[in-house]
């Protein structure tokens, strides 16, 4: 009877056993020491607050490999010494901003304590890879957005020598200094902006690739990154319609205004200056000027063609770093188009013996263009004419020269004039084709 009763409990045992394995394997799933990638990724993330009673909502942050640092974008911390980093479990802890690269747009924040951070993607992403977006949208604290590479170096302002990924996971305000990540949660780059034209994301974002941000971290940390020098140059690139109207080539970069005491007066340059090459090495995109500068920094000079009223010259440029200014660039559209001859009374423009304008007409095509009372004309295409007598036949180049002494370009075509445009205080703020180095 007792050997029975064993035969009959074994079966009943077996099941037992097998339910307990069943449980065990539920727990696993479920447990947080199982959590996925992604998740753990998340660990790592912090929302970045200001250090004061306003306690303003900045961005995002990332835990850097090393466990020893946080990053984020230098636009996220502005000028802070001290900031607030809080992740997901409730961690609320002071730091302080170590480095900052304002050019780069990159920050570096110590921790007190030493963690496990973010492990960097070992392989370079690939055109159409999948990809997540870490970070705080509009404040949406630790959201997960997913999307793909859509390509793979975009220099998205030609005055920053960096190439960005670009993708579609959808970041906004707040995400900057979040981490882009694969679907193993490792680091390909830092989101840091989206596209022009938008405070909000519309399909397109930019994240600056792990290599580079490796490069810039570690330059931060052992104060071996050079800071981008500020050269003192308002430049805008030659497009096809500048070449047409000089009759030059749609290369390189016109310079519209040089500082006062800059490196750039220094060297010798001048409004109407056009940089061709840098060390013999030709301008063919309009952002190579800002890889050729970076890269010359470590020499402590740049050696520039210019073409100065059509005749080549070379230009030493001598390199010490200062404080970044601003920097701004935009494509721009349109053919010109010649149908007749204007004189610049009959573009409703007064001018005084000097060439200074007195007067402007409210719906004059140099006032759309860029003209603004107080304005000096220097030259037109690149040549100092009798204003009294001179016939506009074709889109010109203004050289101007603001009551301040400040010199700028215009470019005016009264056939093609922009619409609803108008100077303000003789800035360059209402013209984003301008670039200040």
């Amino acid at each position: 009877m007792q050997a029975q009763s064993e035969k009959r409990q074994r079966p009943l045992r077996f099941i037992e056993a097998l339910a307990a394995l069943l449980v065990l394997a539920l727990v696993a799933v479920v447990s947080p020491a199982s959590a996925s990638p992604l998740d753990a990724a998340m660990d790592k993330v912090f929302t970045v607050r200001s250090a004061d009673p306003e306690d303003r909502f900045l961005g995002s942050a990332f835990l850097w490999h090393d466990g020893t640092v946080a990053v984020t974008n230098a636009h996220v911390v502005g000028t802070a010494e001290e900031i607030r980093l809080i992740d997901r479990h409730g961690l609320d802890l002071t730091a302080l901003v170590i480095a900052r690269d304002p050019i780069r747009d990159v920050a570096v924040i110590s921790l007190p304590t030493p963690a496990q951070g973010l492990q960097l993607a070992s392989i370079a992403p690939e055109l159409g890879d999948e990809v997540f977006a870490l970070g705080a949208p509009l404040g949406m604290e630790f959201t997960l957005t997913e999307g793909r590479i859509s390509t793979l170096a975009r220099q998205t302002d030609i005055a920053v020598p960096i190439l960005m990924l670009q993708h579609d996971a959808a970041v906004n305000p707040g995400s900057s200094g979040g981490p882009l990540v694969d679907a193993q949660g490792r680091l390909l780059g830092m989101n840091s902006r989206i596209a022009d034209g938008s405070r909000m994301f519309v399909g397109i974002a930019y994240a600056i690739p792990t290599a580079e941000l490796q490069r810039i971290v570690q330059g931060l940390i052992d104060e071996t990154l050079p800071p981008f020098p500020t050269l003192g140059l308002t430049v805008r690139p030659v497009d096809r319609q500048i070449a047409e109207t000089l009759g030059a080539k749609a290369q390189g970069l016109l310079i519209d205004s040089v500082a006062p005491g800059s490196l750039a007066e220094t060297a010798g340059l001048q409004p109407g200056d056009i940089i061709t090459a840098t060390a013999g090495n030709p301008l063919r995109q309009p952002g190579d000027f800002a890889f050729a500068i970076e890269r010359a920094s470590a020499k402590g000079r740049a050696d520039l063609t210019i073409h100065r009223a059509g005749q080549p010259q070379t230009l030493t440029l001598v390199l010490t770093a200062d404080v970044p200014g601003g920097l701004r660039t935009r494509d721009i559209a349109r053919a010109p188009a010649t149908v007749t001859a204007y004189t610049f009374a009959a573009l409703g423009v007064t001018l005084d013996p000097q060439g200074t304008v007195t007067k402007l007409t409210d719906n004059s095509p140099a006032l759309l263009a860029g003209l603004a009372k107080g304005d000096r004309i220097l030259a037109v295409n690149g040549t100092p004419q009798d204003l009294a007598i001179f016939i506009l036949a074709a889109p010109a180049l203004l050289l101007l020269q603001a009551p301040g002494g400040q010199t700028r370009h215009i470019r005016l075509d009264p056939w093609h004039a922009p619409e609803g445009v108008r100077p303000v205080g003789g800035a360059n703020v209402l013209d984003p084709d301008v670039v200040v180095f």
